[in-house]
């Protein structure tokens, strides 16, 4: 059984001009204990498939069509405080900036507990000694010392594991990471990459890893989407995807990146840029940007279709598809 499931998803912007389309008919799923990670350039849509899922679009954003589903339970057309009991308890979020993500005006230990006891029905004794625990199994020292300081007491590393203690604190079976690193150092983003991973084996949750860094993402996911302008161009598995990718967006992705075993003195770069939502091209949406792109793909958008091991949106694959 799938944990969560997304079925052609399509979330608009309205404005005086028109509607601008953000996310345009993506698919995806994840089951349990399994970390999928979503990757693409800024404006791709990445964040914003988060927040769809976790109830958390900024108006005038808007779910125009498509359906997501979380244990069987369709959540995309619930109510505001339906979706707020739901956000918490069985879906956790933790976001790029942890400074955001703590109120300063309350101790560590009294923003553990009271989300805690919004979700569980434990007493405030029950409630501190699980959030202590929580804290320990987070990798912070003298938790138990630790529950009476305010978020400005700890550095980047330590605030982002209380983050993580906070969205685990329910027990949730789905945690939404929006670029759960970006705002660490490289040592710290290793270790709480680590922490992720070791509490969702350990618990079973699965996690939707949002990231522009395909380290993060092969040190971390067994699945990857690749997405571009707000549509998925590959998604598999991540060794696949990264060894063998079959989309060229994918491909010029994993060219860019540095390797230290070879001698170059230039990175090699993709040419252009991401289009805006309101100057998308006709047929496939990275046509004007690819090195491969013929007649097809600059009138007709391709669908994922399979490509070997992964699947891509790339008429490259027509053939293998069929």
């Amino acid at each position: 059984m799938k944990l969560l499931e997304v079925k052609n998803l399509v979330v608009e912007f309205p404005n005086r001009r028109g509607t601008l389309r953000a996310l345009d008919d993506i698919s995806f799923d994840i089951a349990p204990g399994e970390i999928l990670g979503v990757v693409g350039e800024s404006g791709a849509g990445k964040s914003i498939t988060g927040a769809s899922i976790i109830g958390l679009l900024e108006p005038p954003g808007r779910i125009a069509s498509g359906q997501i589903w979380l244990e069987g339970e369709r959540i995309d057309s619930l109510g505001i405080e339906q979706m707020r009991h739901i956000r918490g308890k069985r879906i956790g979020a933790i976001f790029q900036d942890p400074l955001t993500s703590l109120n300063p005006l309350y101790t560590i230990g009294r923003q553990l507990v009271e989300t805690i006891r919004a979700h569980l029905p434990v007493s405030e004794k029950e409630a501190r000694e699980r959030a202590v625990a929580l804290l320990n199994d987070t990798g912070i020292p003298a938790a138990a010392q630790r529950m009476d300081h305010y978020p400005h007491q700890f550095s980047g590393g330590m605030r982002q594991r209380v983050v993580i203690a906070l969205a685990l604190a329910a027990e949730p079976k789905l945690i939404v990471a929006d670029e759960p690193t970006t705002a660490l150092d490289v040592s710290i983003q290793a270790q709480i990459i680590s922490l992720l991973k070791t509490i969702c084996k350990q618990r079973g949750a699965a996690v939707m890893l949002i990231t522009h860094d395909m380290g993060v993402i092969s040190e971390t996911c067994d699945r990857v989407a690749v997405m571009y302008a707000g549509r998925i161009a590959e998604i598999g598995p991540v060794h696949e995807v990264i060894n063998h990718p079959a989309h060229p967006y994918t491909a010029g992705l994993m060219a860019a990146i540095p390797d230290i075993t070879q001698d170059r003195e230039r990175l090699n770069q993709i040419d252009g840029a991401m289009p805006r939502l309101n100057a998308i091209p006709a047929g496939c949406a990275y046509n004007p940007r690819c090195p491969q792109a013929f007649g097809k793909c600059r009138s007709e958008r391709p669908d994922l279709m399979s490509a070997g091991v992964t699947r891509a949106a790339c008429w490259l694959h027509e053939g293998a598809a069929a």
